[in-house]
């Protein structure tokens, strides 16, 4: 297991639990399948699916949890092509136009009617808690995704105060500096092959991807006064990802040589603990090179928003 993209979380007076109190709290919360007039459900499974039935693993302060997201894919282009054929023959036998109202009805009753035969959609999202350094991240490119396990990890405990991970100095800032001069990067970290530039005052955005962000032509489009709004970088060649503005994590790969060390560490025939093994090994270097970004950055913001709280 592996993370793909990281929304970071700065988490504020966390409720004390152990390991054996919040597994009893997360299955209190645990998912359900869908019923059948339900549009989504988000409830907690096992990280480690069929191989294992806890609900928490802990590990040296680090614990993993999995949310699992259904929903139901009901097209709006269904429920409109539905509710103009049933409208036109309601008009056509009464001969009158619907009120909006009517119409309003129709559509309810609709849905009501195709939600139940829709495609369920399932998707998972781990949930990392480093108890020691009080970071809460969330595997998925979404933020609004990230948020919704947010708040079922705040109905779960009672109460949750986070505010999203900022620095000091804005990512936008920091990542167009180490772009437009070499020397400004810290030593172990490098550039990557992609960027996003946006311009002042202007909506328009330029996306490379496989080029050389230190060409001539990267360098003519800074001195033309855009901003890396995303950039790919590699840290000490231990992992390597894109930089948002906003301090999100996307496209996140580990190195190799890390990814063998977590294979010769663990049981090939044994599920769980290879999931335990690689979120240790994995987690060990998110959470080294998280706060070496961060103090590349300038630190960690002093001035973050009021925490979100219950």
């Amino acid at each position: 297991m592996w993370f793909k993209h990281l929304h970071l979380y700065r988490l504020h007076g966390a409720p004390e639990l152990d390991a054996a109190t919040l597994e009893e709290a997360l299955g209190e919360q645990a998912f359900r399948p869908l019923g059948g007039s339900e549009a989504r459900r988000l409830g907690w499974c096992a990280p480690a699916g069929r191989a294992g039935t806890q609900l928490l693993h802990e590990l040296q302060g680090q614990r993993l949890m999995t949310a699992l997201r259904q929903e139901r894919i009901l097209p709006a282009s269904v429920v409109r092509e539905e509710v103009e054929e049933r409208s036109e023959a309601i008009e056509s036998a009464e001969g009158r136009k619907l009120r909006r109202q009517e119409k309003l009805a129709i559509k309810e009753q609709v849905f009501e009617e195709l939600l139940p035969r829709a495609f369920v959609r399932s998707q998972k999202v781990d949930l990392w808690w480093d108890r020691r350094r009080s970071l809460i991240a969330v595997n998925t490119s979404s933020r609004k995704r990230a948020e919704e396990v947010l708040d079922l990890l705040r109905e779960t405990l009672g109460s949750l105060k986070v505010t999203p991970l900022a620095s000091q100095t804005l990512p936008m800032r920091a990542m167009t500096a180490w772009l437009g001069d070499a020397g400004s990067r810290p030593g172990d970290l490098a550039l990557g092959d992609q960027v996003e530039l946006k311009a002042k005052g202007d909506d328009g955005v330029l996306r490379a991807r496989q080029v050389d962000l230190d060409s001539d032509e990267i360098q003519q489009l800074l001195e033309g006064g855009r901003q890396a709004s995303k950039l790919a970088l590699a840290i000490d060649g231990r992992l390597s990802f894109v930089l948002h503005d906003d301090l999100a994590i996307k496209s996140l790969r580990f190195d190799d040589a890390l990814i063998d060390e977590a294979s010769q560490a663990d049981d090939g025939d044994d599920a769980l603990v290879r999931l335990e093994t690689d979120f240790i090994l994995m987690t060990q270097a998110l959470a080294d090179n998280i706060e070496r970004l961060l103090e590349w950055l300038g630190g960690e913001a002093n001035g973050t928003p009021a925490p979100r709280s219950a």
